[in-house]
């Protein structure tokens, strides 16, 4: 007898919320993870900001005509903790699954300041941490503020040891880099639907990202990504103009990837439906003898990261 290693079967959701609904997207939430968790799920993936959905907004117009739409989408973020997150959690007890969700996240003290977070949810309900998104990418810093080192971090689960990191920052190699040496062995990498025809093509960008950090860590990758529905384009394209810029057919890709960067499961392409694989994080064992970025096949001599797990706060009181 040898040592044991996690099984479970992952599913990746590829969904579109109900938009700037907080309570309709939450529950619509509940019933995927109960569905998921109907299908023996251990393990489920939500979008990028999946409550209550992402700022289209932001890269159709002026800053100045968007007001109202941000008003919106700040009465109806999440705080953390609060009823939206008991419910989520209650689900995940539930169904018996751990979950990784994308929530818009009110900062609890700062009015006016929301985050791109991902909650972790535990198999038993608990809410087990969250990560902020480091640097929101281009217009989107008109949203969101900025996370810090203090939410970088890898979780043990009965799925293996999980880190997530949200959209762009799949691109950026020292956070991938940073979850991989605290040993992360399960990745979720999540985004939103991005339909926009003067960017590159969403799809094989995601699948790139996606394939690369399971490849390079020798871990397995669960990605899950928004789907587009009537209704949002609706509610952001007042324009002719507008919806000719989101009409690129290639905005969403959601798959789950072995530690070759092979697939495991999916990919479902631009379409509602969750994506199912299942896991035998022994099968990462063999890879290593090859490439162990965080381990012998490198030089921490020459290389190294420096992560500041500080929090990113306003006041730092001293004294009484």
């Amino acid at each position: 007898m040898g040592s044991d290693f996690p099984r479970c079967r992952a599913a990746a959701v590829q969904a579109a919320p109900v938009f700037l609904d907080r309570e309709a997207t939450v529950e619509k939430a509940c019933a995927l993870i109960a569905e998921a968790g109907g299908h023996g799920a251990d393990l489920i993936a939500f979008p990028e900001v999946f409550v209550p959905g992402y700022p289209y907004w932001v890269w159709l117009d002026s800053p100045l005509k968007n007001t109202s739409l941000f008003r919106r989408l700040y009465l109806n973020s999440v705080t953390v903790p609060s009823d939206a997150t008991n419910r989520l959690c209650k689900a995940a007890r539930d169904a018996r699954a751990a979950v990784v969700i994308g929530i818009n996240e009110v900062d609890p003290v700062r009015v006016g300041t929301i985050y791109n977070t991902n909650l972790i949810i535990g198999r038993d309900g608990s809410l087990i941490g969250k990560h902020r998104k480091l640097v929101p990418t281009w217009a989107e810093k008109l949203v969101w503020g900025y996370g810090d080192g203090s939410t970088l971090r890898v979780y043990p689960t009965p799925a293996g040891r999980l880190g997530t990191l949200c959209c762009g920052e799949n691109t950026n190699t020292l956070a991938r880099f940073a979850l991989l040496a605290q040993g992360e062995q399960v990745h979720v990498a999540n985004y939103p639907a991005i339909p926009f025809k003067q960017q590159y093509d969403m799809e094989e960008a995601i699948k790139i990202r996606s394939a690369a950090h399971a490849f390079e860590g020798k871990v397995f990758v669960v990605t899950s990504t928004s789907a587009l529905c009537e209704e949002i384009l609706k509610e952001v394209c007042d324009t002719d103009e507008k919806r000719q810029l989101m009409s690129n057919p290639h905005h969403a890709v959601s798959a789950i990837y072995g530690p070759a960067g092979e697939y495991r499961g999916g990919p479902l392409i631009d379409k509602e439906g969750i994506v199912y694989a299942d896991l035998d994080l022994e099968e990462m064992i063999e890879p290593k003898l090859m490439h162990d970025i965080t381990g012998w096949y490198n030089r921490f001599d020459v290389l190294g990261l420096y992560l500041n797990r500080s929090q990113n706060l306003p006041i730092r009181e001293v004294g009484p």
